[in-house]
């Protein structure tokens, strides 16, 4: 659908550029449409032969505008061709550039053995949470100064749906065994009150209460920790890594990662579906 409509603003810039380009083209087109106005205009059983010749001499019009139309087109070749150019540089542009993240030693295999271990996982024994971090992790300087919300954030894995948490730890595990990456619960439940705090503080949202999958237990934050600590820079390469791989397993359990959102968010998880549906429960109950 998105590369339908990308097509259809591309050939309305074409035709557009064309017209503004060519005025003796807008000139024939507005004559042959005049000539079949008038055309139209006339009763068929009293003017039928007059019609038909203004038919015909709009044919004729039609006819000579179609090829003064390629005429101008070949004599205004280059100039055509330099517009269509810059019409299609951006597009290719964002394409090129756009965002790609290669997990430098994470194979194909690897990443195809993750997916195997996680629908296992999923399969089999129920996973419990793993015991928490020393609380002191969550208060460094460091954490008031760069991600301050997460210090009173709600770490409760027993408020977080039954099987977002699954899902979520055969992650945790696979990251922890496979590629020796520890994770971190750093928010799971998020009240609507702290919901409208944090977005009227301008602070790590910009959905109001009861729009984030938060408020349903549908959606929890992780980061990575090395050498006990919380990380996270994105322009260091593991932290980076460790983020990307987060959101490749993520997908893999059937998670929608903030990672692919316009407003990055790597830490970020949810069950999408699930939370659409509450919202809609929600709504239809009057809330």
């Amino acid at each position: 659908m998105i590369v339908l409509w990308i097509t259809l603003v591309f050939l309305v810039v074409c035709v557009s550029t064309w017209l503004l380009a060519f005025p003796e083209a807008r000139e024939r087109i507005a004559a042959g449409l005049r000539h079949v106005v008038r055309a139209l205009g006339g009763r068929a059983a009293r003017d039928g032969r007059r019609l038909a010749g203004r038919v015909d001499g709009t044919g004729r019009t039609v006819r000579e505008a179609g090829a003064n139309t390629v005429t101008a087109l070949l004599r205004h070749r280059w100039v055509l061709a330099v517009a269509i150019a810059l019409l299609c540089l951006p597009p290719l542009l964002i394409l090129a550039f756009r965002q790609h993240v290669v997990l430098e030693g994470f194979s194909a295999e690897d990443l195809s053995e993750s997916r195997t271990m996680i629908a296992e996982l999923l399969r089999g024994e129920r996973l419990v949470p793993p015991p928490p971090p020393p609380p002191a992790v969550f208060t460094t300087a460091e954490v008031r100064r760069i991600k301050p919300e997460i210090v009173t954030a709600d770490r409760k894995w027993d408020r977080i749906n039954p099987d977002l948490q699954q899902r979520v730890l055969a992650i945790y595990r696979v990251m922890r065994a496979q590629y020796g990456i520890e994770m971190v619960l750093v928010e799971g439940y998020r009240s609507p009150e702290r919901q409208a705090e944090l977005k009227r503080d301008g602070r790590a949202t910009n959905a109001g209460a009861w729009s984030s999958c938060h408020q349903y237990g549908l959606a929890l934050d992780s980061a990575p920790m090395r050498a006990g600590k919380l990380q996270w820079d994105m322009g260091d390469a593991w932290t980076k890594q460790a983020y990307f791989l987060y959101g490749e397993l993520a997908q893999q359990a059937g998670l929608v990662w903030g990672g692919n959102w316009r407003m990055r968010d790597y830490v970020h998880v949810e069950m999408g579906a699930e939370c659409r549906r509450a919202r809609q429960a929600r709504q239809r109950q009057g809330g």
